[in-house]
């Protein structure tokens, strides 16, 4: 166990030599990369090879998989009703990936891909450009009417500029959520496993300390769990229903 805690979130490359180069700067083949094909590979054999066809009795794998699609295809019609279920491939594809994302980093010696910001804002950016996209691609110049809520025309002002900051935010509140709640947890794991090895370490009347540090490691870790699968469906969820208001514009027809 490393001594310092986010030692584990150090990004390394994996091959000495850069795989190519953008305006002079190397582009590696990172842990951070090889996570995400591990998780989009993983995923994706899983949800093919689990549904098979003309299979009579559903197995285990069969069922979750089944039920990770109604799952979501009930949470986007929740949301969105039923214009929403045409993005159902990308709210599906989105929630997946995250979720199989927390639960990888959660194995020993493996590596957080959602622990780092740069790989939740492009996520978060690329939710809001899909959302501009329909907005205009369905409403034209009338997507705008999104900024303008009914109020007072005194306060009218006020409120548009309100809005157009929320929305502008939205990119950052989406992917610093899911970094932070991830970047947390795995730092608070750390840090106890490392006072049970130091306590551990230590002898004497201090070794039988260590128990303790060591059943909050095992409370920490099933709370972690909950955390991985409920910043995954906030994530989606969010994206829902900022893809709702492209297509509704807050109930503005």
């Amino acid at each position: 166990m490393a001594l310092n805690p986010m030692e584990q979130f150090t990004i390394k490359p994996l091959i000495a030599e850069p795989l190519f180069a953008i305006a002079g700067h190397p582009i590696y083949f990172t842990n951070q990369a090889l996570l995400m094909i591990i998780v989009v590979v993983a995923s994706s054999l899983f949800l093919t090879l689990a549904v098979k066809p003309g299979r009579l009795v559903p197995t285990r794998g069969q069922s979750m998989a089944e039920i990770s699609y109604e799952f979501v295809a009930n949470m986007i019609h929740t949301a969105t009703g039923e214009d929403g279920l045409k993005f159902f491939p990308f709210v599906f594809t989105l929630f997946m990936f995250v979720l199989c994302s927390n639960f990888f980093g959660m194995i020993p010696g493996s590596f957080t891909v959602t622990s780092q910001i740069a790989v939740t804002l492009a996520l978060a950016c690329l939710v809001m450009l899909i959302v501009i996209i329909t907005g205009f691609a369905k409403h034209g110049l009338r997507f705008f009417m999104l900024f303008v809520p009914k109020a007072p025309i005194y306060i009218l002002p006020l409120l548009v500029v309100i809005e157009l900051i929320s929305f502008c935010s939205r990119p950052i509140s989406l992917s610093v959520r899911l970094f932070a709640n991830m970047l947390a947890g795995h730092t608070l794991l750390a840090v106890f496993a490392g006072f049970v090895v130091s306590l551990g370490a230590a002898g004497g009347l201090l070794a039988p300390l260590s128990v303790a540090p060591l059943l909050l490691i095992v409370g920490i870790l099933l709370l972690e769990f909950l955390v991985a699968f409920l910043q995954a469906y906030v994530f989606a969820i969010l994206t829902c229903i900022y893809l709702n208001e492209a297509l509704h514009l807050h109930d503005h027809h």
